[in-house]
């Protein structure tokens, strides 16, 4: 029943992510990015202390550090990544995001000193191109697009950093480290136009949306699946984040998808899931 179920529930997580994408563009128009996602971290990291209040007792200074340089990776990406959102579609922030899955192979190389197969060149090669469909406006590059890649690769660089380091320390407590490491950096952020709260009811619908079920629900749901399922089979579900939002974005968001966007983000989603598989 729970080899069922798994699939069934990390499915959701990648819905959720998805659907995140189109109404944190909506919310982002009547309140400024970093007001937003200081609120959304912050009432995140709070709600999975109320779930699980003893995870104080292993917030060592080992994890604490960890957490915290692990989270400035996640909060730099998010707050790219949400300001590019601002200047671009839902869908292309999707597709763009994807990206990560191609960044990782490319930052462990220069950092670890791993080695990259010609098979990964290629499918670099063909993210590329994607890439390029994308964000090119004629002759110009969206900055938009421009600052969501920017935040691919502070999420690829956030999943080498949990990779080297969560080994042997509390995945939960390291989660909320890192929540609140992104709290205070949208909150620092904030300092220049100063914080404003959630400005209506549908804000801040989207505010408890994204912070409880697309953030604290959603690690829960991830962490207990991954126990009952291969990681290449859990990095394969959640690459659906990105049909996902462009689904949500064209029924719901009223975007349309021309040609050029839709091939560019094919072979995107394309790549990502070969180089996944390589993984296998």
């Amino acid at each position: 029943m729970r080899l069922r179920l798994a699939p069934v529930a990390l499915l959701a997580v990648a819905a959720m992510w998805g659907a995140a994408f189109v109404l944190m563009k909506d919310a982002i128009k009547r309140q400024d990015v970093n007001s937003f996602l200081f609120t959304r971290f912050a009432v995140a990291a709070i709600v999975m202390i109320l779930l699980k209040p003893k995870v104080i007792r292993y917030f060592s200074r080992d994890l604490v550090l960890r957490g915290f340089i692990a989270g400035c990776f996640l909060g730099t990406g998010y707050i790219l990544q949400t300001l590019g959102l601002a200047r671009t579609t839902a869908a292309v922030t999707g597709f763009v995001t994807g990206m990560y899955v191609i960044a990782t192979p490319l930052i462990a190389a220069v950092v670890l000193h791993q080695r990259i197969s010609r098979r990964t060149w290629t499918y670099v090669l063909i993210a590329t191109v994607g890439l390029a469909l994308l964000s090119l406006h004629g002759w110009s590059v969206g900055f938009g697009e421009i600052l969501v890649l920017g935040s691919a690769f502070a999420f690829a660089s956030h999943i080498i950093a949990l990779g080297q380091w969560s080994s042997g320390r509390d995945a939960y407590a390291l989660t909320v480290v890192q929540l609140g490491t992104c709290a205070a950096l949208a909150g620092v952020a904030s300092l220049k136009t100063g914080y404003h709260l959630p400005p209506d009811k549908g804000v801040w619908g989207v505010v408890v949306f994204t912070a409880v079920f697309a953030t604290a629900i959603a690690f829960m749901i991830q962490t207990w699946s991954q126990a009952h399922m291969s990681p290449t089979k859990v990095a394969v579900i959640l690459t659906m984040e990105v049909v996902f939002a462009a689904i949500f974005a064209v029924i719901f968001g009223g975007e349309s998808l021309t040609l050029q966007i839709g091939l560019g983000g094919a072979l995107v989603v394309g790549a990502m899931y070969m180089i996944v598989l390589q993984e296998a």
